[in-house]
Order: C-alpha cells, then sequence, then structure tokens
C-alpha cells in the first residue's frame, strides 16, 4: 500500500495540528501553517524505537 501523504503533528505544545505534507518532502524541513514552527519530516525508516513495542535496548537491573 504507498500513501500519497505523511501525516505528522506539530510539535509546538501550543499547536499540536496535525500536518499532511506530501511524500516528497521526507527528509525536508516544512513550516506549520498554523504556527510557523519548522519540522524535520523523518525518512521512510525513520520511527521511534519504542513505536513498535519491545524495540528498546534491555535496562540492567
Amino acid at each position: 500500500m504507498t500513501e500519497s501523504s505523511v501525516r505528522i503533528m506539530c510539535p509546538n505544545l501550543t499547536c499540536r495540528k496535525v500536518l499532511a505534507v506530501p511524500v516528497s518532502a521526507r527528509g525536508k524541513t516544512v513550516r506549520c501553517r498554523t504556527c510557523g514552527t519548522t519540522i524535520r519530516i523523518p525518512e521512510q525508516g525513520a520511527a521511534p524505537k519504542d513505536a513498535k513495542g519491545g524495540s528498546q535496548e534491555p535496562r540492567a537491573a
């Protein structure tokens, strides 16, 4: 399945708008139209390590 846009939330805590940017914007910086914050759109494979669950390194007890 291919997507035509990437959905990302504005990191500005007073804004938090969900932005839909074209896939071609991956790896580039965009500006939120609502608050003006610049946001770097992650590359295709870039995802938070804990998003898939259990991918974090084990911690020593």
